[in-house]
C-alpha cells in the first residue's frame, strides 16, 4: 500500500496546525496597556440640556479631539459659543506613536459618556492618554491641585537604599522636564524608572514647578512604595522599581508594580515563559511532524 505519491491535503494539515502553534504567542502580547483606565473625574453638577444645544456641542467637540489625534499629541479647542462655550482637550504620552495616540484617544468619548454622563466638566484618564471637558462657566481649579494618586508594591521589594535611588531618578525628572519635547520627559537610575508630562499649554518654567510639586507629594503620600502615580491638575509623574533592571523595549515601561518576591523578575515575566515555551513547544513539534514524513516516505520507497 503505502502512500499516495501527492497528498497535498495531508501536508496542508500539518502546515496549517504548526503555523497555528507559532501564532499562539504572539497573541498574547498583542494588548496594549496604554488603554487601561486609571481614574475618572466627573463634577457633580449635571449638564441641563432640554434644547439638545449641549449635546450637540460636545459632539462636536469630541469629533474633532478624536481626528485631531491622529496628527498630534496635545490639542484643545472650544465647540459652541456664549453660554453654551465647551472647552475640551486631549493629551497622549509624549512616547506614543501618533496610531497608538489615535487609538487611545477614540476610546475616551465613550468612556466619557459611560462612566460620567452628561456633566458640565469631565476628565478621563488612561495610562497612554486622557481628554477633558467643561461648560463655560465651570470653577477653575489650581494647576497644582492633586487629582488622583496611586502607590503599590511592598515597601520591602527595593531593597536597603531604595528611597536614594528613587530619589536619584525623580530629581533627574525634576531636571529635564523642561527641556523635555511637549512637556515629557522619561528617564532611569539603578532600576528606577520615572516619567513625568505636563499639559501641553504650560510653560517650561511652570512645567517644571508643576513636577517638583507632584515629586513632593510622591515622596510624603507613597513614602517607600516601589511604584507610585501623582495626577495634579496640570501635570503628572510616575515611578516604578524593577528588581532586575528597567526592561529594554520600544514602548515605555508600565507603572504596575513589580512583586515584592526577591526572586521576581518584574512585569511580564510570566507572558515572557510562556512565549518561550510556547515557542520551544513549537519546534519540538516541528521537529516531530519532519520525522514523521520522512519516516513515511522513506517506507514508501522502500515498497
Amino acid at each position: 500500500m503505502g502512500l499516495p505519491k501527492k497528498n497535498p491535503i495531508w501536508f496542508l494539515s500539518v502546515f496549517l496546525l504548526i503555523s497555528a502553534i507559532f501564532e499562539l504567542p504572539k497573541k498574547s502580547t498583542s494588548a496594549a496597556d496604554y488603554t487601561t483606565l486609571v481614574y475618572k473625574g466627573c463634577s457633580k453638577q449635571s449638564l441641563s440640556d432640554p434644547t439638545g444645544v449641549y449635546s450637540q456641542a460636545l459632539s462636536s467637540l469630541f469629533g474633532t479631539l478624536v481626528a485631531q489625534s491622529s496628527k498630534a499629541k496635545f490639542f484643545k479647542t472650544t465647540a459652541g459659543g456664549g453660554q453654551t462655550t465647551i472647552t475640551g482637550l486631549f493629551q497622549c504620552r509624549g512616547d506614543l506613536t501618533n496610531v497608538d495616540c489615535y487609538n487611545c484617544v477614540s476610546r475616551l468619548p465613550v468612556l466619557t459618556d459611560k462612566l460620567c454622563g452628561k456633566q458640565i466638566a469631565a476628565r478621563i484618564q488612561l495610562l497612554g492618554c486622557y481628554m477633558m471637558y467643561e461648560v463655560s462657566g465651570f470653577a477653575q481649579i489650581s494647576g497644582m491641585e492633586m487629582l488622583y494618586k496611586s502607590c503599590g508594591g511592598a515597601n520591602a521589594a527595593g531593597g536597603a537604599g531604595f528611597e536614594e535611588r528613587r530619589d536619584t531618578a525623580l530629581v533627574s525628572l525634576e531636571n529635564g522636564i523642561g527641556g523635555g519635547a511637549g512637556g515629557f520627559f522619561a528617564t532611569s537610575y539603578e532600576a528606577v524608572y520615572a516619567l513625568g508630562q505636563c499639559e501641553g499649554d504650560v510653560g517650561a518654567a511652570d512645567c517644571v514647578e508643576c513636577v517638583k510639586s507632584a515629586v513632593q507629594r510622591a515622596q510624603v503620600e507613597c513614602g517607600n512604595s516601589v511604584a507610585g502615580q501623582i495626577y495634579l491638575h496640570k501635570c503628572y509623574i510616575g515611578y516604578t522599581y524593577y528588581p532586575n533592571g528597567v526592561p529594554k523595549r520600544s514602548s515605555s515601561p508600565s507603572f504596575s508594580a513589580p512583586s515584592s518576591s526577591s526572586s521576581g523578575s518584574g512585569p511580564n515575566t510570566g507572558k515572557t515563559v510562556a512565549i518561550i515555551l510556547g515557542g520551544a513547544a513549537g519546534v519540538g513539534f516541528l521537529v516531530i511532524c519532519l520525522l514523521f514524513a520522512r519516516g513515511l516516505l522513506k517506507k514508501k520507497d522502500d515498497y
